[in-house]
């Protein structure tokens, strides 16, 4: 459709973004350019690293993991003592996720579970400082009713891709082929602002970042 950011901007900001040079993150990076794996992305890892360390996160689940890159970020944000739960339906993606994060010197800060994510979540006891949704998109709208009341009061509820190349903001486009995806998203959007128990903004870096705080009435 059209890109979130200027071009320019986008590249300039990957050039101040360049110091973070780790060996396993660039392979990981040149996999996913090489076989068009939607990972979610250098300034979107900075920016989650960014938001995790803020909130002081130690316990941060992810529905839809990949290989790891969205982890890598995390496990650096949570510290020695933090886990990062990690979700995938390909066995294939945990494996190189183990590869990637032993040699990143992180492996013993994730849990790594393949099958559903929604069923996985389910099955995890607890709240979580962080919920990070990246599942395929139809599912969306379920899996923030779902994940919403996993956030611990205070935490955070993330999602990649809510800008979904621009295709949010037109109506009814005969050129989207993949209009139930952009149904989907549109309506996860819409249901998540409206939400009273959330503050919630979307980043527009690359494609998109939902951040949804949940509102904690011992601060009040």
């Amino acid at each position: 459709m059209f890109p979130i950011l200027d071009p320019r901007i986008d590249h300039y900001l990957n050039q101040l973004e360049a110091k973070h040079d780790d060996p396993v993150l660039l392979e990981m990076e040149q996999l996913a350019e090489k076989h068009h794996f939607p990972i979610v992305g250098r300034l979107s890892g900075v920016f989650l690293e960014a938001t995790a360390l803020i909130l002081g996160a130690r316990t941060v689940f992810e529905l839809g993991s990949g290989y790891g890159y969205s982890a890598w970020w995390f496990t650096r944000a949570v510290g020695p003592e933090g886990k990062v739960y990690c979700t995938d339906g390909d066995p294939k993606n945990h494996v190189m996720a183990e590869d990637f994060l032993t040699r990143a010197g992180r492996w013993d800060r994730v849990v790594y579970r393949t099958g559903n994510a929604q069923d996985l979540l389910a099955g995890t006891l607890g709240s979580f400082d962080i919920v990070y949704n990246d599942v395929l998109k139809p599912q969306y709208p379920e899996t923030w009713l779902q994940a919403k009341d996993r956030v611990r009061p205070g935490g955070l509820y993330i999602c990649d891709n809510v800008l979904w190349s621009g295709r949010v903001t037109i109506e009814g486009s005969k050129s989207d082929t993949r209009s139930e995806e952009t149904e989907a998203i549109k309506r996860h959007n819409e249901l998540v602002f409206a939400n009273p128990d959330f503050d919630s903004f979307i980043h527009p870096v690359r494609d998109g970042i939902l951040v949804a705080r949940k509102k904690d009435d011992s601060l009040a």
